[in-house]
């Protein structure tokens, strides 16, 4: 199951175990538990450390296994073959219930271990699912601090009437005790602001005591994480609010024209951005989101208002906000978001195996969207509001070849359907002769590209007529002392690597600023101004 070079990577981090992983594995005889018993006893040959027995207990998903170590409490299992994406989890879960340390921020892990209660998790996950890995490890880890914490991540393609009993439409989708807690990216600080109610206004308050900044930067994505390192190497006091640290880059399943890396996933490329900036003295502030923006004062401060009640202050600030998925605006969109509807077809494709779905928007996007779930999906209907597909055409070419797919042009979706619990259908209108007409489906992928992240801007200063903050070649606002740069900006083509290079030119440009705006009257000469 696992090639030569992947046995010896494999082999090399279980030199790190420092005591021993016992695998407890529920199996039987189907074709699955064989393969997911191949898979556990080459563990065992990678490491002596590694020990391998089958014990089924009444209530054991199969085929699963559990991971332990003697003398502690840890219940912590896999329902399915982690493989794919999921394979980092498995090997960082067996990294640290082997008693390697996590990277996790020493008051983070005693936050987690502080956690009162009795709490069983189970996280629906799929293979193909980037987003995915990030709630599995951060939910596994917990299990590993805290003997109260149970986890069981499950996979929902494999226990797919499971998923269905319970209505799970998305992934990751978060059960605990019983109940659905969450559904989307999250990590071990993002979990915890949910577990623990008083965390987020200790949090509040430790920010809005901080001094100000020289430069404050708003966002995480690979404009913010670029604009922090510049900042930070010109060894002024640098700061960063993020909501998510990534951004965008974690919802990218392929990067293939990243210069210098010829293929990459987002999660790797958004975890090294953060690593990257982690290097250097950076004030990083996570799960903070930005409501508003006042200019500077007498102070000569710009200052941010934060959505958790804390403010803060900062000679010059970059704003990186990012964009978003566009969403269709229509009756019952809303209603049916993680019910049906949905952004991601890498992630939730694999949860409409056999059944009938539409995918919105014939850009690249949305045509690759649709060739990624004919493999999987019954049948795909793509609705594309233009005459025409705006996709490459050796995409439609693809397109046109599959023959589960149908396209429908001129078309104008006004109503998501649903019976109350999940989608069952959507109405659209024919542009052209304006009849109305209605699909029967059980999914709905919305791919009609990206809006950015700038209403809390409006009035505050300049804005594009489709809301996208106006620069200058430096990364200048309309504003004296604010910069902006990547996916929320008037610059074009919106690319990782242009996000990148427009957020290393807004940090300079608000160095400069700063030197400037700090510089004694009488230095403004000629030779200055050249400078």
């Amino acid at each position: 199951m696992l090639d030569a070079d992947l046995k010896n990577q494999l082999q090399t981090y279980l030199q790190k175990l420092t005591r021993p992983v016992a695998i407890t594995a529920a199996l039987d005889d189907g074709a699955k538990s064989q393969e997911l018993r191949e898979l556990l006893v080459e563990l065992t040959r990678l490491s002596d450390l590694v020990t391998l027995r089958e014990a089924r207990e009444t209530g054991d998903r199969v085929p699963s296994f559990a991971l332990s170590t003697p003398g502690e409490t840890i219940s912590l299992r896999f329902a399915g073959i982690p493989m794919g994406h999921e394979f980092t989890s498995l090997v960082l879960a067996l990294l640290q219930v082997g008693g390697h340390p996590s990277k996790l921020a020493q008051d983070v892990i005693e936050q987690v271990r502080a956690l009162d209660g009795e709490y069983l998790f189970e996280t629906y996950f799929s293979l193909s699912c980037q987003n995915c890995p990030d709630v599995v490890q951060a939910l596994n880890l917990m299990a590993v601090l805290n003997p109260k914490i149970r986890h069981v991540a499950i996979d929902g393609a494999l226990f797919q009437s499971e998923v269905d009993a319970r209505q799970v439409m998305s992934v990751p989708t978060v059960v605990l005790n019983g109940e659905i807690f969450a559904a989307g990216r999250m990590g071990v600080e993002e979990i915890l602001a949910k577990l623990d109610t008083g965390a987020g206004a200790r949090e509040a308050a430790k920010i809005a005591s901080k001094d100000a900044f020289d430069v404050l930067i708003v966002g995480g994505g690979p404009a913010g994480a670029a604009a922090a390192i510049y900042a930070a190497r010109k060894g002024i006091r640098t700061g960063i609010a993020v909501e998510r640290f990534g951004g965008q880059v974690l919802d990218t399943m392929a990067i293939e024209n990243f210069v210098s890396v010829p293929e990459t996933e987002g999660p790797k490329l958004a975890a090294a951005m953060e690593r990257h900036v982690r290097d250097y003295d950076v004030d990083i502030m996570n799960l903070q989101r930005a409501e508003q923006l006042i200019p500077a004062g007498a102070d000569g401060l710009v200052e941010v208002k934060l959505a958790s009640g804390a403010s803060l202050k900062s000679k010059s600030v970059i704003l990186a906000t990012g964009a978003r998925w566009r969403q269709m605006n229509v009756p019952g969109e809303n209603d049916y978001r993680n019910k049906g509807v949905a952004y991601c077809p890498h992630c939730d494709g694999p949860l409409f195996k056999g059944k009938r779905v539409a995918v919105i928007g014939g850009g690249n996007s949305g045509v690759e969207a649709a060739i990624d779930l004919a493999g999987i999906v019954a049948h795909v209907t793509l609705i594309e509001f233009d005459a025409k597909l705006r996709a490459d055409e050796v995409l439609q070419r693809k397109l046109r070849s599959l023959p589960n797919v149908e396209v429908i042009v001129s078309a104008q979706t006004t109503e998501v359907l649903g019976d109350g619990r999940k989608v069952t259908g959507l109405k659209y209108q024919d542009r052209t002769t304006q009849a109305g007409h209605t699909l029967a489906l059980d999914g709905i992928f919305v791919q009609i590209g990206l809006l950015p992240n700038t209403e809390w801007l409006k009035g505050t200063l300049a804005l594009s007529p489709r809301g996208e903050i106006v620069i200058d070649e430096r990364g200048q606002t309309s504003l004296p002392g604010v910069f902006a740069a990547g996916d929320a900006t008037t610059v074009p083509y919106k690319q990782i690597v242009i996000a990148m290079s427009e957020g290393s030119k807004a940090a300079l440009g608000a160095f400069d600023h700063l030197i400037r705006s700090s510089a004694p009257a009488a230095a403004a000469t000629p030779a200055a101004e050249a400078a």
